[in-house]
């Protein structure tokens, strides 16, 4: 069963080694915890919403989708300070049935929010105060592949069909499609598409604005289709318009996605490097010279202890530093994890030509183990974040993509930013290069700190925190977010990113697809 009060299965948990315990309280010192409640002493206002054959006004449906996994929502949940929740839960099956939900939305005066799997970490699935009643429209129902057009490596999917069970369907007939968040588990097609979600592997198989090629898009004003033209010149490409509106245009009903074989073969090895800027210029070298790889991920030294801390004991990790310092690699040390993918023979050539780069910058091959052990925790590390908070400590992350020539000089003003957030009070920061281009790459940060003696107090410090982060985005004019979307949360800033012009056009477009304003109203435009 999944848990209702954090991430994943409640049969599930990631268990803090004692070892990373003690090192933590070495660095932040003891935590409060704070009491969580339980879910019986949860209780909803009574519903606004008149009867409908497909919306549920239970108590329990209604907390259970009436929040996603932004650390705001966590200490909701955990300490039942739940603010505002849907006031109805629809669980449609088909296309007729969406339309039949957005009729009696608009009759009764509602706001509707689609929801896929609830994973959104900015606020991308609260209801918002107000007047109106809310719907969370819950597209889990609408989970299969509707087509597969073998000639074309197309497939079209419900929009509602989760990260695993759309790889069952495809692989059923030898295909995949890819794409690998960290949310993969839980997270849903549709959600991929309305936040322009980045898989871990995109390097090889591209981010989902490559994979999606059109789809069914119903709006208040009516339908949006979008055929699957291998290119078009026919004026701007209206697929980019639903890429990244988070539910604000309309709800995508079905997505048609390029699939392709599944690989004969996959590997996944690291590599250590003597420092972080000698691991960010390998990066830039593989992927301008066009190296075949799937995936590349550099962790800074602080995420590198913490790893090691995570997945060693005290023994094993003071062999493996004294082996590397044999080797030349010292304390601040980067862990480069690397994937190659294809044919036995592309991915042996990819080996050998990344091998050579991170030789050349002082790399050391340190084997498939940590390729593994990565690749074998890449999708639990979320459940994490509830081990601290029942430890009394806090987590989350924001991350950005710049240049390559400022990729550098960003990390380290972000870095410092946040460790001098909270004054007096310490924070361990930490960031990994991923999502790598020829022109730059993605940077994605980790923060812990205590949690405090309120849970106010906790989200005071956590605010503090992304303020300070997003602050330096905007100050050297990287992006405000490269995969997580803006939600409420980072609704705000955007017109510092997009400009006057660029959020006014965004304004008309939904707009003119939405005329009162009734789909998920508060995110990503104010």
């Amino acid at each position: 069963m999944r848990r209702w009060n954090g991430w994943g299965e409640e049969s599930v948990r990631y268990e803090l080694p004692r070892h990373a315990e003690a090192y933590l309280a070495e660095r932040l010192g003891w935590g409060k915890r704070h009491r969580d409640v339980r879910l019986e002493e949860v209780s909803p206002p009574v519903s606004r919403l008149p009867e409908h054959r497909l919306v549920s006004r239970e108590r329990l449906e209604r907390i259970l989708h009436g929040r996603g996994q932004s650390f705001p929502d966590l200490v909701a949940l955990r300490t039942g300070r739940i603010g505002v929740l849907p006031d109805g839960v629809a669980f449609p099956t088909t296309e007729e049935e969406v339309a039949d939900l957005l009729s009696y939305a608009r009759r009764v005066g509602a706001r509707v929010i689609p929801r896929g799997g609830g994973t959104s970490v900015v606020g991308g699935v609260n209801p918002q105060q107000g007047d109106e009643p809310v719907l969370a429209l819950s597209l889990e129902r609408m989970w299969r592949l509707k087509d597969l057009d073998e000639k074309g490596l197309l497939a079209t999917f419900g929009s509602g069909v989760r990260g695993p069970w759309l790889e069952a369907q495809l692989r059923g007939f030898g295909y995949t499609l890819g794409h690998y968040p960290q949310s993969f588990e839980y997270s849903t097609l549709g959600g991929w598409i309305a936040t322009r979600s980045s898989g871990q592997q995109s390097l090889g198989y591209g981010r989902i604005e490559d994979l999606f090629r059109g789809g069914r898009v119903l709006t208040p004003v009516g339908p949006l289709s979008l055929p699957p033209f291998p290119a078009s010149a026919a004026g701007p490409d209206l697929r980019h318009l639903v890429l990244g509106s988070e539910g604000r245009l309309g709800i995508i009903t079905e997505a048609v996605v390029r699939m392709r074989p599944v690989p004969e073969e996959e590997r996944f090895w690291g590599v250590v490097f003597p420092t972080w800027e000698a691991g960010l210029e390998a990066l830039r070298e593989i992927v301008q010279q066009g190296v075949p790889l799937s995936m590349l991920r550099l962790s800074d030294p602080e995420e590198t202890r913490s790893q090691l801390a995570l997945a060693l004991s005290p023994r094993v990790r003071r062999l493996f530093e004294e082996l590397l310092a044999r080797r030349g690699v010292g304390g601040e040390k980067s862990l480069l994890i690397l994937a190659a993918t294809g044919t036995p023979q592309m991915v042996k050539e990819a080996r050998s030509q990344s091998r050579a780069i991170v030789r050349g910058h002082g790399g050391v091959v340190i084997g498939e183990v940590a390729g593994r052990e990565w690749r074998k925790r890449r999708f639990r590390l979320p459940y994490l974040r509830d081990s601290l908070w029942e430890s009394g400590w806090a987590t989350d992350t924001i991350e950005t993509a710049t240049t390559w020539s400022d990729l550098a000089p960003t990390a380290r003003a972000v870095l410092e930013a946040l460790r001098l957030a909270l004054g007096q009070e310490r924070v361990v920061a930490m960031v990994h290069a991923s999502h790598v281009y020829p022109t730059g790459a993605a940077l994605y940060f980790t923060f812990l700190f205590r949690l405090a003696s309120d849970p106010d107090a906790t989200l005071e410090r956590w605010r503090r925190l992304r303020a300070a982060a997003v602050k330096v985005f905007l100050d050297r004019g990287a992006t405000l977010t490269h995969h997580h979307g803006i939600g409420s949360d980072l609704a705000p800033y955007l017109i510092r990113e997009k400009g006057r012009t660029g959020t006014a056009m965004l304004e008309a477009i939904a707009k003119t697809a939405d005329p009162t304003g009734m789909m998920n109203p508060g995110k990503l435009i104010p």
